[in-house]
């Protein structure tokens, strides 16, 4: 990390102190890594991702892990523990792993961030230790969270073990717990130090978790990249039937857009108003929030670019044919677009149950005026700081006709 810093002062009037105006410039390095088998002993991927950092060895680490792992790999936790011995000159697990609840209740749990720093603070890590986090999106959030504000940053290596955090949430900036009802209410912009996607662990999830990170790659394909989308498109049915080499294509292009935007889009902590890579995602946390969480995230936010598109189409800016594509293309890899949950108090937009509430909630998240990102083309996002409400009604009114209209043509 590169700090400069630039001072220059201003005299504001003969009789007042002169300002000091300050600039701060921070550089932020860290590589994503792919590889299978990661705890296997001549995998050497973990032991030398901590070598490069040029420090005495060995380095303190700390595990925490998404518990959830341990019914379809239960040899994991001695794996890991097998692993640290045979890298002993580098890896010092000062502490037995600690088990963690996997899913959206992780996140909801505050309690849980002060277990993990009471953990840090019993195993004396410091900011030259290690944190590692093994799991889903959620509990990568919660554990960065925790390791962001313990000691103001302790290192952070995500491993990633679900398609969503391999492709998206796993490697970005961001940590962070529900609050208040509100998705990502407490929360911090915090680099890993390292991220390590093993494909091995995609091998046993559900087909359920399998197509929801598919979500995020679609969403990201549609607002960046018309070939990446038509990819997905054309390989729906390899990825519906867990074709390991389509999906590792799809992890990796879509990590790359997404670590590409960050790095280029000149806003990486979102400090203005503009979220474009949460296209969908306004009706997405609403939707999971109604739904008591019983949707996975990757399922909402497929229902939010359903929506956002259908919207994205009635405004007359994307075509009939490229909408038509995107749900057929949702269908096809087997997301439900429609839940009651959309048209909950719909002409009460103060009652908490209604979906609009999301908006004024993501405005409220991100501060400024309302930002959302629609479809101008397929691979063409466009920012818009208003929106037509009896439009979206409309819009969801369409998209509860598509959905009624594909399970009669099925029934019949």
């Amino acid at each position: 990390m590169v700090i400069n810093f630039h001072q220059k002062t201003t005299q504001k009037t003969a009789s007042s102190r002169q300002s000091i105006y300050q600039r701060v410039s921070v550089t932020f390095n860290y590589e994503v890594y792919f590889t299978n088998n990661l705890f296997d002993l001549k995998n050497p991927t973990l032991a030398q991702v901590i070598t490069a950092d040029g420090e005495a060895k060995p380095k303190k680490i700390v595990a925490v892990v998404d518990a959830g792992l341990l019914h379809d790999h239960s040899a994991l936790l001695k794996q890991l523990v097998a692993y640290t011995k045979f890298y002993a000159e580098i890896l010092n697990l000062v502490v037995e792993p600690m088990m963690i609840p996997g899913g959206e209740v992780a996140k909801n749990d505050r309690g849980l961030v002060e277990q993990i720093h009471q953990l840090i603070d019993a195993a004396g890590l410091c900011r030259h230790s290690y944190l590692l986090a093994l799991g889903g999106g959620a509990v990568l959030d919660l554990v960065g969270y925790a390791a962001a504000t313990a000691h103001r940053g302790i290192r952070l290596i995500r491993i990633p073990t679900t398609v969503l955090a391999q492709n998206d949430s796993g490697v970005g900036v961001k940590n962070g717990i529900n609050a208040f009802g509100k998705k990502n209410f407490l929360g911090t912009f915090a680099p890993p130090y390292a991220v390590i996607n093993d494909s091995a662990f995609l091998t046993t999830l559900s087909d359920r978790d399998w197509r929801s990170g598919i979500a995020e790659a679609l969403k990201v394909a549609l607002i960046k990249d018309a070939d990446f989308f038509d990819f997905i498109h054309s390989h729906s049915v390899a990825l519906v039937c867990r074709d390991m080499e389509s999906m590792q294509q799809l992890i990796y292009r879509c990590a790359q857009l997404h670590l590409e935007h960050i790095a280029r889009s000149g806003d990486p902590f979102e400090m203005g108003s503009s979220r474009p890579l949460d296209f969908g995602h306004w009706a997405a946390h609403k939707l999971e929030h109604l739904t008591n969480y019983s949707l996975r995230h990757g399922e909402a936010v497929a229902i939010g670019i359903a929506l956002d598109s259908t919207y994205s189409y009635l405004l007359g800016m994307l075509g009939w044919s490229e909408w038509q594509k995107i749900l057929n293309t949702l269908s096809a890899l087997g997301f439900t677009l429609y839940v009651p949950e959309l048209a909950e108090q719909l002409t009460n937009q103060q009652h908490p149950r209604c979906l609009f509430r999301g908006l004024t909630e993501f405005q409220e998240h991100l501060g400024g005026e309302l930002t959302l990102t629609l479809l101008q083309r397929v691979g063409k996002g466009i920012e818009v700081h208003e929106v037509d409400l009896p439009l979206y009604e409309q819009a969801i009114l369409q998209l509860q006709e598509f959905v009624e209209n594909q399970q009669i043509f099925c029934v019949s």
